[in-house]
């Protein structure tokens, strides 16, 4: 089953810093990433049905800063779709902030879940985004942190349960899920992983463009 898309749409993408992308630099506010490619193609495809995308997603946010501007940058839009991308920050939030810690899943799956309820109560169609880490080798810098390979096996760790979250609340609220996750292993093991995402979280272009590509075959 796909999502129907008709005529005068809202859709909403939001989460943290894959969908920001930029998008208060750009003009149309949707970044440079793949809510853009998104929305290109749609038009390209679709000129009969106009849809007014919307980005409200914001570098660095975890599910926390998400619900504590829920109701004024989502839920006040009444969007017809939403589309969230959000974890990777509440995965490595420990080793990136001196007031950071480690981030249960229980608390995780509890405040996205609170995200989601309103949403699925107005009858709001959701696509979820599984939160992903490509195993890069390289050494990168990260705010004040260095990020090498045992902090990305830690980080592999603490996602995993993470990401089985996301697929438990897709099921709850019958929501479309994006396995990026498991989308990237798979393209990782033909071509390298830095080809999709140079630091392992920020995806490069080519990465944008496969999530814009998995996103679109989630509506019709």
């Amino acid at each position: 089953m796909t999502i129907t898309v008709r005529p005068g749409s809202t859709v909403m993408f939001t989460g943290d810093s894959i969908t920001d992308c930029q998008r208060l630099a750009s003009e149309d506010g949707l970044g440079f990433g793949y809510p853009l490619r998104v929305a290109g193609e749609w038009g390209l495809r679709h000129p009969d049905r106009p849809v007014t995308w919307l980005n409200t997603g914001i570098a660095g946010n975890k599910v926390m800063d998400l619900e504590a501007r829920w109701q004024a940058d989502v839920l006040d839009a009444r969007p017809d779709v939403v589309s969230i991308l959000v974890g990777v920050n509440d995965m490595g939030w420990h080793t990136l902030d001196p007031k950071g810690y480690v981030i249960p899943v229980e608390e995780f799956e509890a405040g996205y879940d609170r995200l989601l309820a309103p949403l699925a109560e107005a009858g709001t169609e959701l696509i979820l985004i599984e939160p992903f880490l490509l195993p890069i080798h390289a050494v990168v810098e990260a705010g004040v942190a260095l990020v090498g390979e045992e902090e990305r096996r830690q980080w592999r760790t603490d996602l995993d349960p993470k990401i089985h979250a996301v697929r438990r609340l897709a099921r709850k609220y019958g929501a479309h899920l994006l396995d990026a996750d498991g989308m990237f292993a798979e393209l990782a093991a033909k071509t390298g992983p830095e080809y999709w995402a140079a630091d392992g979280v920020h995806p490069t272009p080519a990465g944008h463009a496969a999530l814009a590509e998995a996103w679109l075959r989630l509506v019709a």
